[in-house]
Formats: structure tokens, C-alpha cells, sequence
């Protein structure tokens, strides 16, 4: 990773106007001095994506994505902090410094530039052999599943020649060594063999980062050999558990959610029908790496798994790692058809458009496939039945509401009375203990995040008016400072507002900067985005910004009062004084 000052890092900032750079993704509409938009991290109808040209910011007031320039392209394109640094800088036609990485770094960083030319090389290859006579056979498996031209060549499609080493000689003959090859992925050695090809005979799938950027490759065979399918296995630059086939296209899609398949063929074939919001999982299980990827782009999700057992089995798998990330899930009905790929060529895609919109709440579909085991006009097994609802799944819910709220569906569903099936859930709750809320899965990198106070609205309104108002900083300097602020994210935040405020130059962007991590930037974004009351009536101003700021220093003096050694009479004798002036303060704005 590249590290850079933190002077550099505010002239690639400042030199690449947010307005203008945002403008490039989402179409703005001016109101007042702020710019709104339909928020690209979320669906929704109503703009609530604003982006304000004084303060450098973007913030949403439905998701509450927030940050600056830098956090806004490390979000939309799923790059790094070096690669937005990057592209701004090539977009501001600055010349960043190659020096900035260590040896080790840089060697590392050309490796994976390489294996990631090597992957574009041979993704390049295997199109033309498709297009050549002897991919006609991959390429009639491609027609045969209703594949247009246009879908073949959006997706990269491709033929891996019947000859084991094939692609290995042509990559010898651009000029890769073995040793890179080996790391690619897509070839292997023996002492007999020598170098052979990874795939060969099959028709080939180009797997994808979020930014196109090819990093392993799906291969089905043609003809009966084994395995079926075959997968890039895990290097440098792909993780199957970390990415997700057709999200390079889905995250730019504007319908509600994503659709979440099983296997190639099903998003390719939902693309081409016009569900351009469809990816799958690797050839591997849905993990919490998937879920916390699909939790950047999208707050739903519609399990579009196979009808069969199998797919049941990994629909009930995948709905608790969603919850858990936050995500909520609905389940999409196949029947009669296996898969979307089979159910769009029978039925079409108005059918499945109307299956999406009659999804199925996956709690509920939870407990339907739970049925499936019992024998419901049984009394021992019904019992059985509504006992297991009761402590394995109803009992999940902490709050009150949502678990009499699921009750009540089930009741109607099912031949149950609701005030039983209430009196069993809330036994098996004071057997077992309700089970406590479950922490959301952590983002990559982000750490254990204690909110504390950071979230407190008097801090988040106050901090906007610092910022936005230098006659507010003079009214309120000497009787409020950085260390009245409760949080470490606060505080921090406070800190920068107040140094910015004394050496003339109030630069809430740059604060972002401060903050290496996204989630962090996300949350003092929303601090320097409060409503704060209109400067046209300055006695209704005084007496809000007077709340405030006895509501701030109040909550300030009991959080020190809580943590003051009892042997301190000084500490404890300036809190009493502080108090004091707590009582009498007046603050008026000049």
C-alpha cells in the first residue's frame, strides 16, 4: 500500500471539486447552495443524496453514506484509498510519488499487476478462440442456452482449447515466466508434464473485480469429463469469498436490491433479460465475506437459489449471514422451474418480475421449509412443531414488537392461536433467555467500534455549526472546547474543527481525510450534517445554540464527574465551578 502526507493527500482533495467529480455519476439538481441527487448506495425515489460545494462533503440522509471526494470514489468504485488517490490525482493531472512504497510494497504491488495482465491476457485469448473454429462447439453450448452476441461479448465469454497446455505456450510467448504463471492460477507443473494448462476444453467464464478487472475464470467442460465446472483456485488477487460473479455490472444497476444466484449461467441469463442487478456467489458457500460485500452496495437482497433440495438447503445457510450483516432477505419461488436460467426460457421475464415483487419474507420462509419435517395433524408432532418455531427462531427476536408481530403471521398461517404460541415463545425465552440481538458482522479492517456518545445529536448539531458558522466558533471559544466532547470519533472531530478555527481556515473535507477508515468517515460526515436553525431570526438562533452548547457542556461535566478520582478535591472542585457557570452562561452571536 502507498502511504502519503498528509499535504498531498489535501492537494489531491482540494483539486478535484466534489460537485464536479459526483456530477459524473449522479445527476445533481441545485436547491439553495447544496446539490441533490438519488443516492447511488441505495434505492430510493426521492432524492436525499446531497453534496454541498462549500463544505467538500457528501451526505445521505437516508443511508447516511458521508465523506469527501476521496471517500465517495473509494465507495462507488470499490477502490482502495491508493487507487482513489490515484485516479483523482490522474484526473487532476497531478504526478503522485512512486517512492512512497517501500521496496517490499512495490514488489508486491507489480506482482499483482502482473498476474492481473497475465488474467486480461488470457481472458483476451480465450474470446478469440471462442470466435475461432475450434471454440464451435463452446460456442454452440453459448447459443443452445439463448445467449445473444451482444450478452457473449458483455461478459467476456470464452473457449479453452482441447490442448493441455495451450494457453501456456501462448503466455510463454508474450513473456511471462513460470514462476508468475504458477501464481496465476491458471497454471500448473509436474516434472514429468512440465507447465499444462489449468482449463482446457471448456467453455470459459471470466470472473471479475468489482472493477472489472479480471481475476480468476470459471470453465465448463464440453463433453463428459470431470469436474463439471471448475474454478480459478484462490492467488494473490482472487478470493472466492471476497467477491462475487456479475457485481462489476450489478453494483451500477438502478433496480431495488440484488437478485443473489448460484451459478453463472443463472446471471448471465437474468442480465440478458433485463435483471441487471444479479451476481453470484463462487462456486463456493455464501459467506460473511459476501454478505458484507453486498452490504456496500445494496441494503436487500432476493434469493434466487435453485427449487431443489440443495438450493434450499443453501438459501437456509445464506439468510442468517445476511441478517447478521444487516441485509434484509426475501426468497423468490422457482417452482415449477430449477433455476432463473430455466424459468426465464420457459416463462419469461414479466413472470419473473412478478415472482420478485411476490418474494417471500425469509423468516417465513424459514419456517414454512421448518413444516416440511412435521406432521402438522398430528398433535405430538404439531407440538413439536410449534415448540421448535418457538426457541430456535421467534425467540431470536429481542424486541417485543417484531417477535408479536412474527407470531401474529404465524398464527395466521398456521393452526395456532396467538396467545399460545406467545405463551410458548415467552416460556422457552425465560428457559433459555431471549437471545440477545446479534452483533452485526465487522467490515473488513474496521475494528470493534465503540459508539459511545459519538452519535449524540447535540455534539453532531453543534460540530455543523462550528463549522458552518465562524461567528459561532468566537461566541462559544473559551467556554466549550475539544475536550468537552464525549466519543473518541467526537472528540477527534472537534479537535480539527477548533485547530482549522484558529488558524483561520475551516476545511470539514480535510477532517474526513484525518479518519482512515470508511465506516469512521461515514460517521463524521453525518456529525458536520445536522440541521441547524435558520440565521433569519437571530433570537430563535441565540436560544437554540444556548441549548446546545449547556446541553454539550452538561453532558460533558457529568461523563468527567463519573470518572473523577474521589482524592481529587482540585478535579472535583472545577467541575462545581463549572457547574456554577453552567447556570449563568449566555451566549449571543454578533
Amino acid at each position: 500500500m502507498a502511504y502519503y502526507s498528509d499535504e498531498l493527500i489535501e492537494e489531491v482533495r482540494a483539486a478535484n471539486d466534489i460537485v464536479d467529480v459526483i456530477s459524473g455519476y449522479v445527476h445533481l439538481q441545485k436547491k439553495g447552495s447544496t446539490y441533490f441527487g438519488l443516492c447511488p448506495f441505495h434505492n430510493e425515489k426521492t432524492p436525499s443524496f446531497s453534496v454541498s460545494r462549500d463544505k467538500q462533503m457528501y451526505y445521505c440522509f437516508g443511508c447516511h453514506a458521508g465523506g469527501n471526494v476521496l471517500t465517495f470514489v473509494m465507495e462507488y468504485e470499490n477502490f482502495s484509498f491508493p487507487e482513489a488517490m490515484q485516479s483523482l490525482a490522474d484526473r487532476a493531472h497531478i504526478e503522485l510519488p512512486k517512492q512512497e512504497m517501500s521496496t517490499a510494497q512495490k514488489r508486491e504491488a507489480d506482482r499483482r499487476e502482473k498476474l492481473l495482465e497475465i488474467n486480461k491476457e488470457a481472458a483476451n485469448y480465450f474470446y478469440r478462440l471462442l470466435k475461432s473454429p475450434q471454440g464451435k462447439q463452446a460456442l454452440d453450448y453459448f447459443k443452445n442456452r439463448n445467449l445473444t452476441d451482444e450478452t457473449i461479448t458483455h461478459f467476456g465469454l470464452g473457449y479453452a482449447n482441447k490442448y493441455s497446455d495451450d494457453l501456456y505456450k501462448y503466455l510463454k510467448q508474450k513473456g511471462y515466466s513460470d514462476d508468475l504463471l504458477k501464481d496465476s492460477g491458471l497454471v500448473s507443473f509436474d516434472e514429468k508434464r512440465g507447465g499444462y494448462d489449468k482449463f482446457w476444453n471448456r467453455a470459459m467464464f471470466p470472473i471479475m473485480d468489482a472493477n472489472s478487472r479480471v481475476i480468476g475464470f470459471g470453465g465448463r467442460v464440453m463433453g463428459d469429463g470431470e469436474p463439471k465446472y471448475l474454478n480459478s483456485p484462490e492467488t494473490k488477487i482472487f478470493d472466492k469469498s471476497r467477491n462475487l460473479y456479475g457485481l462489476n455490472f450489478a453494483r451500477k444497476s438502478r433496480r431495488k436490491g440484488f437478485l443473489l444466484c448460484e451459478g453463472y449461467m443463472d446471471v448471465i441469463a437474468l442480465h440478458q433479460a433485463g435483471f441487471d442487478n444479479a451476481v453470484a456467489s463462487l462456486g463456493t458457500s455464501f459467506t460473511s465475506g459476501h454478505a458484507n460485500l453486498l452490504r456496500r452496495y445494496a441494503q436487500e437482497v432476493y434469493l434466487t437459489f435453485d427449487s431443489d433440495d440443495a438450493g434450499i438447503r443453501a438459501a437456509l445457510r445464506a439468510i442468517p449471514i445476511l441478517k447478521e450483516a444487516g441485509i434484509s432477505a426475501r426468497v423468490v419461488d422457482m417452482q415449477p422451474h430449477k433455476d432463473p436460467d430455466e424459468f426465464l426460457g420457459t416463462l419469461g421475464p414479466e413472470e419473473f418480475e412478478k415472482r420478485i415483487e411476490d418474494a417471500e419474507n425469509s423468516f417465513l420462509f424459514e419456517i414454512r421449509m421448518l413444516a416440511r419435517g412435521y406432521d402438522l395433524n398430528d398433535p405430538e408432532s404439531k407440538t413439536a412443531f410449534f415448540r421448535e418455531v418457538s426457541r430456535r427462531l421467534l425467540a431470536q427476536f429481542p424486541e417485543r414488537l417484531e417477535r408479536e408481530n412474527y407470531i401474529e403471521a404465524i398464527a395466521r398461517l398456521y393452526p395456532v392461536g396467538f396467545e399460545q404460541l406467545r405463551d410458548m415463545v415467552n416460556s422457552a425465552g425465560t428457559r433459555g433467555g431471549l437471545t440477545p440481538q446479534r452483533k452485526p458482522v465487522r467490515l473488513e479492517n474496521s475494528g470493534e467500534k465503540k459508539k459511545e456518545s459519538d452519535a449524540d445529536p447535540s455534539q453532531s448539531l453543534l460540530l455543523t455549526w462550528l463549522i458552518e458558522d465562524p461567528a459561532v466558533f468566537n461566541a462559544v471559544a473559551g467556554v466549550i472546547g475539544p475536550e468537552d466532547f464525549i466519543g473518541e470519533l467526537s472528540r477527534k472531530a472537534a479537535e480539527a474543527v477548533f485547530a482549522q478555527h484558529e488558524r483561520g481556515e475551516p476545511n470539514p473535507a480535510q477532517i474526513i481525510s484525518l479518519f482512515p477508515d470508511e465506516e469512521q468517515q461515514r460517521e463524521v460526515a453525518g456529525m458536520f450534517h445536522a440541521n441547524i436553525p435558520s440565521a433569519e431570526d437571530r433570537q430563535k438562533r441565540e436560544k437554540a445554540l444556548n441549548e446546545t452548547v449547556q446541553r454539550v457542556k452538561r453532558s460533558s461535566i457529568e461523563h468527567r464527574s463519573a470518572e473523577l478520582d474521589p482524592s481529587d478535591i482540585e478535579g472535583l472542585q472545577r467541575l462545581i465551578e463549572e457547574k456554577k457557570q453552567l447556570a449563568t452562561m449566555q451566549i449571543s452571536i454578533d
